[in-house]
């Protein structure tokens, strides 16, 4: 007899399912049932979870000793397991392999990354998020997250810019206007904005589609430019050479300006840049800002960036993602003068606004450019809706405005200004520590609450008082740091990170490598600092020239 098409599926779907294990079906929907039973695993799973956080929570130590390479073997299964894995083995095996050899960013002596404590309320808020499940970019999969997410923005976007009260009624919940974009992190505000600018500077025009449309190279030849170049300090961040490979002008046609000993772009090379790139006819499709440099805490003098931006009539980005916070305290503010003035602003919540990873944010002065990037789709973000992923780079986005929203409300104005104040307070006291012990060098008085300095063994130290090494003297010192660095990272009691300075006003241009200190943890007490200096005392002295 001969079976139908119909009656061939239905066999092999219970031949399949004769092959099933018993019980499969039933675990397996049990993860995703909403009932009693359900609810009573969850709940083991968090009390099981919790002790493990709680335990990861209270470790004072920035990280285990285990080396990379015992790591590398832990993880070296590529077999996906073909029954469900128990949930108590399982979490069992998280806790003692992941868990356990994580670095501890929360630890007050782990004082070398932009990352920090997090405030206690992020994690059942980000429970809650996880439960929500909401896709941020589509109003079909967020709705009043879609307006929760505008409003947070426009909170920043006042803070900046202080724009006037009927500004923020008109555009706070406009759909045709865009304050700020919520994306996963720096990099990807700091590309939209210029992607943003690129896309304004070449635009449709007397029918030429626009660049969006044509493509860099004809809008180029239309609007009359040789080229394309993005200028800022050598200081910027590596995101921008990021942008500048997607927006095909190549890391070539990022200029990058010498910055002077106080870790700032140079003024007068910067207005001869412009000048020269105009000569050249070369669109420049940006004049960067820096709002505190990855490596040093160095603020740009953004009054004078935004007049010789405004002079050459070119878009003004600032990327203050580590810096931008200082607009919540009265008396560091001050230190971002100019920065109302940015035509964009990139901020990013995982550093001084004391959030998890996820929450970058770029910020426009003109709430209308981001519509030089609107992209619509017949399945999804419709023109004229209030899909948040149309002027965006991401096409899926969790739901972590509700994690921004709830540092702006819960922490407020004044109890961010209390974090900002006490980080730079403790990185200044951390800085008189190291100008007062002999053991160390400051490299440069610090502009926010990132420091550098550097270990100078006994023997070169005279020397270093008269500015008196020589370049062999230098990489002696180097090598003692980029080594003190290395074992104390391993050792794990302590953390700071490293970086490489050029053009440190020592008499010479040699590169120094430098230890990098980032004071953004209100745990950490003035005993940790003296703990964390210490540590390097101790394990320099096992260090042999």
């Amino acid at each position: 007899m001969t079976l139908s098409k119909q009656e061939m599926l239905n066999k092999s779907y219970f031949v399949e399912s004769e092959q099933l294990d018993d019980g499969i079906e039933e675990k397996v929907m049990q993860m995703f049932a909403s009932c009693n039973q359900v609810s009573s695993l969850e709940k083991q799973i968090d009390e099981i979870t919790d002790q493990i956080s709680q335990d990861f929570l209270n470790t004072i130590d920035s990280n285990t000793n285990i080396d990379l390479d015992s790591l590398l073997e832990e993880f070296s299964d590529s077999k996906i397991p073909v029954q469900p894995t128990n949930f108590e083995t399982y979490l069992k095996y998280i806790g003692n392999n992941v868990v356990a050899h994580s670095i501890h960013t929360s630890s007050p002596r782990f004082i070398g990354h932009m990352t920090s404590a997090l405030p206690s309320f992020v994690r059942p808020l980000a429970k809650l998020m996880t439960a929500m499940n909401q896709n941020a970019v589509k109003i079909e999969t967020a709705k009043s997250l879609s307006f929760f997410e505008r409003e947070a923005l426009a909170m920043l976007h006042r803070q900046i810019y202080n724009l006037s009260e009927g500004f923020y009624t008109q555009h706070i919940q406009n759909n045709l206007s865009t304050l700020g974009i919520l994306v996963s992190g720096g990099t990807v505000a700091n590309i939209t904005a210029l992607w943003c600018a690129r896309n304004a500077a070449l635009g449709p025009k007397d029918g030429f589609l626009g660049v969006e449309k044509e493509g860099l190279a004809a809008a180029l030849d239309f609007y009359g430019y040789k080229g394309a170049v993005i200028i800022g300090s050598d200081l910027m961040h590596y995101s921008f050479d990021k942008a500048a490979d997607l927006m095909s002008i190549g890391t070539q046609g990022l200029l990058r300006i010498p910055a002077d000993c106080n870790n700032r772009i140079n003024l007068p090379a910067l207005r001869q840049t412009v000048a020269e790139c105009r000569k050249q006819n070369l669109l420049i499709i940006a004049i960067v800002g820096v709002a505190g440099t990855t490596d040093s805490g160095g603020v740009d003098s953004l009054k004078d960036i935004a007049e010789i931006a405004q002079e050459a009539n070119v878009h003004f980005h600032v990327d203050a993602a580590w810096g931008g916070p200082l607009i919540f305290s009265e008396q560091y503010r001050h230190k971002l003068a100019g920065i109302e003035e940015a035509d964009s602003v990139t901020i990013d919540g995982h550093k001084q606004l004391y959030l998890p990873m996820g929450i970058g944010m770029v910020f426009f002065r003109d709430p209308y450019l981001a519509s030089s990037i609107e992209k619509q789709a017949s399945y999804t973000m419709r023109k004229g809706s209030f899909d948040l992923g149309k002027r965006a780079l991401e096409g899926s986005r969790p739901g972590m405005a509700l994690l921004l929203h709830a540092g702006l409300k819960l922490i407020g104005l004044k109890g961010y200004e209390f974090l900002i104040d006490e980080g730079i307070r403790k990185t200044q006291y951390m800085a008189a520590c190291i100008s007062a012990m002999p053991e160390f060098e400051l490299l440069a008085e610090p502009d926010t609450n990132l420091l550098i300095y550097r270990y100078i063994p006994g023997q070169l130290r005279g020397l270093v008082a008269k500015k008196a090494l020589t370049d062999v003297d230098n990489q002696i010192i180097n090598n003692v740091n980029e080594s003190l660095q290395k074992n104390q990272r391993q050792i794990g009691h302590t953390f700071i990170s490293r970086t490489i300075k050029k053009n440190i006003n020592f008499g010479n241009d040699n590169p120094v490598v430098a230890m990098r200190a980032v004071i953004a943890n209100p745990l950490t007490t003035e005993e940790d600092i003296q703990a964390v200096l210490n540590d390097q005392i101790q394990i320099a002295a096992t260090i042999s020239i």
